[in-house]
């Protein structure tokens, strides 16, 4: 019989996507997509009117296919319009039939701030009790939501452009989280994770690498970005979720002129980690994350 596919808005995509199933998924997804039976191929973009992009992201494995189609357009901001939009097609991969649809930037974000976590499940204490993340945008709140779900005990410093952004941000998500305050000037030494969610073209964090503090870099996309500092980098082991995309779009390693040959994927220290050295996770994010956050929404739906 056909089956219809059903819609998910934004509220029920992020409420079949919970944080601690997602990290799960995602930790399988890297090890398949390193192993090559999750196939990805690089993003496509188009261009959209004035300066907007329009990017499409396929992915497929043995039980499933994905396609994400996401448009992005600035000018939308001076119209109270979302400025990123769309919608990703989940498939069964044996008969191609669709079997929902899921809201584009819900996903998205969701599954970034689930390749954080499970950085953090790798390289940083099970207990941990501060975190900064620096940058008070769209992943910077779904990065607290993560927190809150899955280490509801640590505290959260937020780092912005200006002292009012870092207020603002902590007041209107306090209810989110409760224990969260902006950072002082000096970032405190018992800070345990430092997250970077900016689209800076010019580092926000370039301290010196620290064993006791895993740093990952979120934000940074395209080769002109660069969130994470050469200084930090310098003395760190460097991890990446996809191999493949950071050469490509990890700005901060390119305009380190960072040694590729010192790069490890993530999916690589899964089983086998070493917390004796300093770590930086740096993210650029791939369609086989999608596809890891479909496979929840499905197991969501089935239940």
């Amino acid at each position: 019989m056909a089956h219809t596919p059903t819609f998910h808005d934004a509220q029920a995509t992020a409420a079949r996507i919970g944080f601690a199933a997602v990290v799960d998924a995602l930790a399988l997804a890297s090890r398949e997509y390193l192993a090559g039976t999750i196939h990805c191929p690089a993003r496509i973009g188009v261009p959209l009117a004035g300066s907007g992009i329009s990017l499409s992201m396929p992915a497929s494995a043995a039980d499933i296919s994905i396609h994400k189609l996401v448009n992005v357009q600035p000018a939308n901001a001076a119209q109270g319009l979302p400025t990123i939009l769309g919608v990703v097609t989940v498939c069964d991969a044996r008969t191609g039939q669709p079997l929902c649809f899921l809201d584009g930037p819900v996903l998205t974000g969701r599954r970034t701030a689930g390749v954080s976590l499970l950085g953090m499940r790798t390289f940083a204490p099970a207990n941990v009790a501060k975190v900064l993340l620096v940058g008070t945008g769209t992943q910077a709140a779904f990065h607290l939501a993560g927190l809150a779900e899955l280490y509801p005990q640590c505290r959260v410093l937020v780092k912005g452009t200006s002292p009012e952004a870092e207020r603002k941000f902590c007041d209107a998500n306090r209810s989110v989280h409760a224990s969260i305050e902006p950072c002082p000037s000096r970032i405190p030494d018992d800070v345990q994770v430092v997250i970077a969610l900016t689209s800076s073209r010019k580092p926000v964090y370039d301290e010196p690498a620290s064993k006791d503090r895993l740093v990952i870099g979120v934000g940074a996309f395209t080769p002109e970005m660069a969130e994470i500092g050469p200084r930090t980098l310098e003395g760190s082991d460097i991890y990446v979720d996809d191999p493949v995309g950071a050469r490509h779009e990890a700005g901060d390693l390119l305009q380190a002129k960072v040694d590729w040959a010192r790069v490890k994927p993530l999916a690589s220290a899964l089983e086998t980690r070493d917390r004796a050295r300093p770590v930086v996770l740096k993210t650029v994010g791939s369609a086989a994350w999608d596809l890891a956050a479909a496979r929840v929404a499905l197991s969501s739906n089935a239940r």
